[in-house]
């Protein structure tokens, strides 16, 4: 079973991937443990109590720029594909997520099947 931690500050968001991935067809998806943080300093937490697979990473958060983690994980060995989630669209967020390490970004407001898409193909096969 896979691991995934979904770092959002904002509760509707997380109730919505949680929605979406419990009526996924997929059943890797739909049993993938979704492990939750509201902040950057709780996903910090999380991160060293648990080893997760996959991370949907939130680039705004209220105590600070989601990006400083990707960057802090690019240089572990064994670490987490990461996928970014903001509502910036601009070309140069997009570029700096993805210099910080991220492995893929979702643009927010994403559909259901955006999320899942992306999210199967970065899961462990």
């Amino acid at each position: 079973m896979s691991k995934v931690l979904l770092v959002e500050d904002e509760e509707l968001n997380r109730v919505l991937v949680r929605a979406i991935l419990a009526r996924a067809t997929d059943d890797v998806i739909r049993e993938v443990e979704l492990v939750e943080a509201g902040s950057l300093q709780r996903a910090r937490d999380a991160l060293t109590e648990t080893s997760v697979d996959v991370i949907l990473l939130d680039v705004n958060l209220p105590d600070g720029n989601g990006l400083s983690l990707a960057a802090d994980l690019s240089t572990q060995p064994d670490r987490p594909q990461v996928i970014a989630l903001t509502a910036s669209v601009l070309p140069h967020e997009r570029a700096a997520a993805m210099n910080a390490g991220c492995d893929a970004f979702l643009d927010k407001p994403y559909g259901a099947q955006d999320l899942l898409k992306v999210l199967a193909s970065h899961l462990p096969s």
